[in-house]
């Protein structure tokens, strides 16, 4: 029996690929909401990072969101400078495909975030999401501030028994401070708008559980 070997041990920071000091080229506006791709940001408004496979379909969950000011796909979680799309697949660069979404949290909340992340894909499969197999699938959660690493936290225990209730495992969503974040290729860019691919498709949705909300109180 033929077996196709899938690289599935992160690297250190010593094994993985150089990288290089360029960063990826993107458009200036988003192609959904218009606003831009990159910051600075307005003021008041803050950045959240996430990773739950394949990064067209995660994306197009947080853009459709209220509240959310701009959402781009990208690299996250690794040690390579400015890794490329085909270098993250290697395996090479400890990096998966992340989201990165900046919203106004007047309107919407950091738990409201986590909801659509826990609810959209199956946070028990360690390095793989559905058929995708390899590191850059993990699914993760990149903090920008200690308050929302206290709640990724506390979500994370909350959502577990609903996990365990209907036989799924554990969760092995890893939660860690956000150290970079990296640009994907322009291409990667909203890729599921209907401008560009109005019927391009990316297996993200509902996964029948619901996340109880209000898990955490944060100290302001």
């Amino acid at each position: 029996m033929f077996l196709r070997y899938k690289k599935l041990d992160l690297p250190t920071a010593d094994t993985a690929l150089p990288g290089r000091l360029i960063s990826m080229p993107v458009a200036d506006r988003h192609e959904v909401l218009g606003t831009p791709l990159e910051g600075p940001w307005p003021a008041g408004y803050e950045v959240a990072v996430f990773g739950m496979g394949c990064f067209w379909g995660v994306e197009r969950i947080f853009w459709r969101l209220p509240g959310v000011h701009s959402t781009s796909a990208g690299y996250a979680g690794g040690f390579t400078a400015n890794p490329t799309y085909e270098e993250v697949c290697s395996g090479s660069t400890g990096h998966n495909e992340v989201v990165q979404v900046v919203y106004d949290p007047s309107r919407i909340g950091y738990e409201q975030l986590l909801k659509a992340f826990w609810e959209n894909h199956d946070p028990t499969q360690g390095m793989r999401q559905g058929n995708d197999v390899g590191t850059q699938y993990r699914s993760a959660i990149y903090t920008t501030t200690e308050a929302q690493a206290e709640t990724a936290r506390a979500s994370l225990a909350a959502f577990q028994p609903v996990v365990s209730k209907a036989r799924l495992g554990e969760i092995t969503t890893e939660i860690k401070p956000l150290t970079r974040y990296y640009y994907a290729e322009d291409y990667h860019q909203q890729y599921l708008a209907p401008t560009k691919n109005p019927n391009g498709y990316c297996n993200h949705g509902p996964n029948g559980l619901t996340c109880p909300t209000g898990v955490a109180k944060v100290a302001e």
